[in-house]
């Protein structure tokens, strides 16, 4: 397994829109086993494979946002799809492409996802709360859609300057 660089905002893999996951693999489960050990790693809540460069429609949320357990495995879901919203509530979000930008978002408190797991069986469980909006926030990135998408265009021009001056920085 290996820690894999996060790809930061502005980089324009971050808009892309990740395709179908057309078998699940060794490679699959490799990826996965890396995600794994990369969202630990980075402390994230969850991470999407377009956040380490592959645009596929796959991402993983920390177990521990499930069950409480700390030794709670985490969760991938493969070809994931949001079958029902309920509910709305703004709360501030982070995220790995974003080191540092907490920005208010609108979120639905309750919804249901159906996807593939690594065994090839169909699953189905609906998450509230942080699950709730981590589910939707991982399911954004799969679409091409950024936590700056969900601010005003003020607040967008700021973060945006202050990733590329960071971005600057580290080149």
């Amino acid at each position: 397994m290996a820690v894999l660089p996060i790809v930061i905002y502005p980089d324009p893999r971050l808009r892309q829109v990740s395709q179908p996951v057309e078998a699940i693999t060794d490679n699959i489960r490799r990826l996965v086993d890396d995600m794994k050990e990369t969202m630990y790693a980075t402390q994230g809540a969850g991470l999407a494979s377009i956040q380490i460069g592959k645009p596929i429609r796959l991402f993983l949320l920390d177990g521990m946002l499930i069950d409480n357990d700390s030794k709670a495995d985490a969760i991938v879901l493969v070809n994931p799809e949001i079958i029902s919203y309920e509910g709305s509530e703004e709360g501030d979000e982070g995220c790995l492409s974003f080191p540092g930008i907490f920005v208010p978002i609108t979120r639905a408190t309750r919804c249901t996802v159906r996807a593939t797991n690594l065994d090839n069986e169909s699953v189905e469980f609906t998450g509230e709360g942080i699950v709730s909006r981590a589910i939707q926030h991982e399911t954004d990135h799969l679409n091409g859609r950024l936590i700056i998408d969900h601010v005003g265009k003020l607040k967008r021009k700021l973060i945006d300057r202050r990733m590329r001056k960071a971005e600057a920085k580290t080149h």
